[in-house]
């Protein structure tokens, strides 16, 4: 027996199965599952400050959000580094992450009754993101959704970071799912981009970017309440 507000996510998601031909759900992770891109910030200026380096908020949406610790990290040093330095600053830096985060960590708004009712409705789901393990681990150990997921894409899976569709065309693969039929969940422009690419239908969630900078996705909502899904 369903509840009202159970009707209600299943109404929002046949609407999605209807007008996108959704069968199955890529979800990025930062700002899409957890509302974290200002802690990303806050870290991200912690660590450069750290060395001697300030960035803006502007500049952390332009080149930073949605990006592998990899691009992001040649961005700021505008020099040729070697992966083991990549990965000491990336470690570094994402664990001042989990330390300023983890009081707060917290499922965008509708999250979890949305993916039930992604469930019930049998579409597979999976995620596609830019971050780390240890982060993804982190998430799953503070939000009870991992049982959704079979499929996770980090950026060690990819060779091209986010706009590259690379990302979301192996997630797609892994779901067995054609790429046409595959809904996204983004809060970045380079992942809409990225999604795009790859041929596939997206909706932006303004968690992080003014709704006008996400004018290339095929809808805009602020969170996953039946509401949202309306328009």
């Amino acid at each position: 027996m369903h509840s009202l507000q159970d009707k209600d996510y299943d109404k929002a998601v046949q609407s999605l199965i209807s007008r996108f031909g959704c069968k199955a759900a890529i979800f990025d992770l930062d700002g899409t599952l957890i509302n974290n891109n200002h802690y990303h910030l806050l870290a991200w200026q912690q660590y450069l400050l750290n060395n001697g380096i300030s960035i803006s908020e502007e500049e952390y949406n332009a080149h930073f959000n949605g990006r592998t610790n990899k691009d992001v990290i040649q961005y700021i040093y505008k020099e040729p580094l070697t992966p083991e330095a990549i990965n000491r600053y990336a470690l570094e830096k994402e664990a001042l992450y989990r330390e300023i985060y983890e009081p707060y960590i917290n499922p965008v708004d509708g999250l979890i009754d949305f993916l039930a009712a992604l469930h019930r409705h049998h579409i597979p789901m999976a995620i596609a993101t830019s971050g780390i393990q240890v982060n993804i681990d982190f998430m799953f150990s503070h939000i009870p959704i991992k049982q959704y997921f079979p499929v996770v894409v980090n950026s060690s899976h990819i060779s091209k970071g986010k706009p590259d569709p690379e990302i979301y065309l192996k997630a797609a693969s892994m779901l067995n799912i054609a790429v046409e039929n595959c809904l996204v969940f983004e809060d970045a422009v380079v992942g809409i981009l990225s999604a795009r690419s790859a041929g596939m239908k997206v909706v932006a969630l303004n968690t992080t970017e003014d709704k006008e900078a996400l004018f290339q996705a095929d809808m805009i909502i602020e969170n996953y309440l039946p509401g949202n899904f309306d328009s």
